[in-house]
């Protein structure tokens, strides 16, 4: 016999309940750090924003080599030149990157916005999945922080600054650590 859709939903929230009753300690770790990150975020503004457009620089020139390695040995592959000039976009970007932090600022911006939005998203679903748990609703409060931090940089797009996004940054982080982090800890106090 099938199971009902309320009973398959049950069903999963309970196993999530579980899983962060199970996990607690990494949930609590994971919180904790993610709350100093964010203060080291809002405490050095220019130099987090800066920092994300350096590491990003890195991932897309080391990806890009990592990728051009693998490509060598398959060159009979199909769209071939098309994954060979994606490479080469990949690390000049890169290196575009790392030239000039500030160059990429746009860039990062959008990827900002986009991560804030998905993330804030992700932590409103999670936070109705486990909903009649206690304490859902900081999970709730973080997420709807990322997406009103996602509007407030997609208002500022034009002229947004160096010291807003990582500003933003550590308010983000800050907020998803607390949520995390006191969710563990009632967990594990209960």
């Amino acid at each position: 016999m099938a199971m009902s859709l309320d009973a398959a939903a049950e069903v999963f929230r309970e196993a999530m309940r579980d899983a962060v009753k199970r996990y607690s300690l990494w949930y609590l770790v994971e919180g904790v750090l993610l709350i100093a990150a964010g203060f080291l975020a809002i405490i050095y503004p220019v130099f987090s924003s800066t920092a994300v457009i350096v590491l990003l620089g890195w991932l897309l020139v080391i990806s890009g080599f990592v990728q051009a390695l693998s490509l060598i040995s398959a060159r009979h592959v199909p769209h071939f030149w098309l994954q060979l000039i994606s490479i080469c976009l990949a690390v000049l970007i890169g290196f575009l990157f790392l030239r000039d932090p500030a160059q990429g600022l746009a860039t990062i911006t959008l990827l900002l916005i986009v991560f804030f939005m998905i993330e804030g998203i992700s932590k409103v679903v999670f936070a109705l999945t486990i909903r009649p748990f206690p304490n859902w609703g900081w999970v709730l409060g973080s997420g709807m922080v990322g997406i009103v931090l996602s509007l407030v940089l997609w208002a500022n797009l034009p002229v947004t600054s160096v010291w807003l996004l990582g500003f933003l940054l550590g308010l983000n982080l800050i907020s998803v650590g607390t949520a995390i982090a006191y969710l563990a800890w009632q967990v594990r106090a209960g």
